[in-house]
């Protein structure tokens, strides 16, 4: 089970009631925000974008890779999460 995420990335005590996520119109997505939103394992995640079913992420620094939320919204909207 993933940890519950605030708005800022950050996990939340549990029983603590946290805002709804909003996935950003664009901007970056770290690997935590991302599984906020899809639903698998950080395995699952890696798995995908090795086979490429998965937006492949950007790497902006040696230890920092992120995701374009654009490439998100795309992703999650063909899956049939776009409603």
């Amino acid at each position: 089970m993933h940890p519950l995420l605030t708005a800022a990335g950050t996990t939340a005590p549990p029983g603590v009631p946290l805002p709804p996520l909003n996935l950003p119109e664009t901007g970056f997505l770290r690997q935590a925000q991302v599984l906020a939103f899809v639903p698998i394992s950080k395995s699952t995640l890696w798995r995908r974008v090795q086979a490429r079913t998965f937006p492949q992420p950007v790497k902006l620094s040696e230890r920092v890779t992120v995701w374009r939320a654009e490439d998100i919204r795309r992703w999650i909207a063909s899956h049939g999460g776009g409603n």
